[in-house]
């Protein structure tokens, strides 16, 4: 316990069993430097890739991204994550993300092309079958990446009321209704083609959405309407500055909690970039790169207080941390922890 009797900051780590990594990782984190200080591994589960906790904070779950995609619950009471039931299949491949949303579990599935709702009970365990299984469909113009649907990443609206995929494969953004346990599809939005959006951000007023796409290393802005259910692009920005050199495909991106700094991450140049949006959230402005800190950040991750980003880079190996800037934005790189195949952080 700290802070007045309020239980310790945690951070929940995710990585890559078949590239070495250790399984699901819990660490301390020092709330005035931002370091971690790893307490405990669980593993068991193949390829716990991504994590996500319950509103309650109490309940993680990670995906198990194989081809026979699952998902597995933990109970976090302590430092040690206890399995809360077996892993459940999520009936498609090579789940990528997860979310909780009105009740369910939601994956989105890349090999599959799918996103899958699973109920969960009311003391956070999962039911143990899928009540939904929404296939995505549509191609892109990319011949080796958009040969079919991709679904990178589904998360709810900031109003509850929709549930948002983002499609790779078919350049589009999905909104769902989840009925009854039914996922349906209530609007399909068209981005650029070629593009490859794989995840997005909302700002914290819930007027905008920030798509990061990873075949063009851009940010798409749109408008959002929660009434409505309506996403509209109206603006795309570089998170480089020129023409990369080499590979680049951007992996993360995430909001400050006051809306003044979007920041992005990208693979193969190995940076996190800084940009910053207009007044009202709709224009996107370049501001700087910095090292990531590490080899291929897979995911980038901000602490509750905003204070604190994290890249998760994978092909070094580590988690490292930075310092923000409260005016301008910039990270300062503060340090690392050593984690194998390393590819997400998430926040108790």
């Amino acid at each position: 316990m700290a802070d007045g009797g309020r239980r310790e900051q945690r951070a929940f780590i995710g990585s890559f069993t078949a590239a070495g990594g250790p399984g699901v990782l819990t660490a301390a984190m020092d709330r005035g430097s931002g370091a971690l200080t790893l307490l405990s591994v669980v593993d068991g589960v193949p390829d716990p890739s991504y994590l996500a906790l319950s509103p309650a904070r109490d309940m993680l779950y990670a995906v198990s991204e194989t081809a026979d995609g699952a998902v597995v619950a933990y109970r976090v009471d302590g430092d040690q994550p206890e399995p809360a039931g077996p892993l459940v299949s999520v009936g498609g491949s090579g789940p990528t993300h997860l979310s909780v949303f009105a009740g369910h579990v939601l994956t989105a599935n890349y090999g599959s092309g799918s996103v899958t709702a699973l109920p969960v009970r009311d003391d956070g365990a999962l039911v143990g079958a899928a009540s939904s299984v929404f296939q995505h469909k549509g191609s892109g113009p990319h011949t080796r990446r958009q040969q079919s649907p991709h679904a990178h990443q589904v998360q709810p609206d900031p109003s509850g009321r929709w549930a948002v995929s983002v499609d790779l494969g078919t350049d589009s953004v999905r909104v769902c209704a989840l009925d009854g346990g039914r996922l349906t599809l209530h609007r399909e939005i068209a981005l650029r083609p070629g593009s490859g959006p794989r995840h997005l951000a909302f700002h914290p007023r819930g007027e905008h959405a920030y798509v990061l796409n990873e075949l063009a290393p851009t940010v798409t802005v749109c408008r959002w309407n929660a009434l409505e259910g309506s996403l509209r692009p109206v603006g795309e920005t570089p998170v480089l500055s020129g023409v990369p050199d080499g590979d680049a495909y951007p992996s993360g991106i995430v909001v400050s909690p006051d809306g003044r700094f979007v920041w992005t991450a990208t693979r193969g140049q190995d940076v996190v970039s800084v940009l910053t949006p207009d007044a009202v959230g709709e224009g996107l402005r370049l501001v700087a790169t910095v090292p990531c800190g590490g080899t291929w950040p897979r995911a980038l991750a901000l602490d509750p207080s905003g204070r604190f980003l994290y890249t998760a880079n994978e092909r070094s190996g580590d988690v490292t941390w930075f310092a923000v800037d409260p005016d301008t934005g910039m990270p300062r790189r503060g340090g690392s922890v050593e984690v194998p195949a390393a590819s997400c952080v998430v926040f108790g």
